[in-house]
């Protein structure tokens, strides 16, 4: 009796601990998600001061022609890049602890750090870490062209 009544509590505390675990997913995949879609709102505004406080410092961007940047270096295309139109789909996140994957597509139209316009369709994939002070910042970013 003693042995089925611990077995079943053992039971229940894993469950409960399922549960938890799964709702705390939930919650991270929410945050990261609307992280993400402040990224957007920093393209669709004009505004890199937006998108600076979701990067780590050691942030590796890889953009679509290769070019490998770090934070200030993101920074700077995104001063000099103007967004006529941006949008998301398919945005999808994948947590594994303290880290989560974000990926998905995206439509932008504007002109770049050089002045040349530009009409892209982009899938991407986007790191992001829970920080010691709780924070989650992107520390990977890739985009992939998709021809069309």
């Amino acid at each position: 009796m003693k042995r089925t009544l611990i077995w079943c509590s053992l039971g229940l505390v894993l469950l409960v601990s399922a549960a938890r675990s799964q709702q705390k997913t939930g919650e991270t995949e929410k945050a990261v998600e609307a992280q993400e879609q402040q990224w957007l709102q920093a393209q669709k505004t004009n505004s890199p001061d937006l998108l600076a406080p979701l990067l780590a410092d050691k942030i590796v961007v890889t953009e679509a022609d290769g070019k490998v940047l770090d934070k200030d270096g993101t920074l700077a295309e995104y001063k000099k890049t103007k967004w006529d139109s941006t949008e998301y789909t398919d945005v999808k996140v994948t947590v594994f602890g303290d880290t989560a994957i974000a990926t998905g597509g995206f439509k932008g139209k504007g002109t770049d750090a050089t002045g040349k316009p530009f009409d892209n369709t982009e899938r991407w994939t986007d790191t992001w870490m829970k920080m010691p002070n709780g924070k989650w910042q992107c520390i990977a970013s890739q985009v992939t062209p998709v021809k069309m």
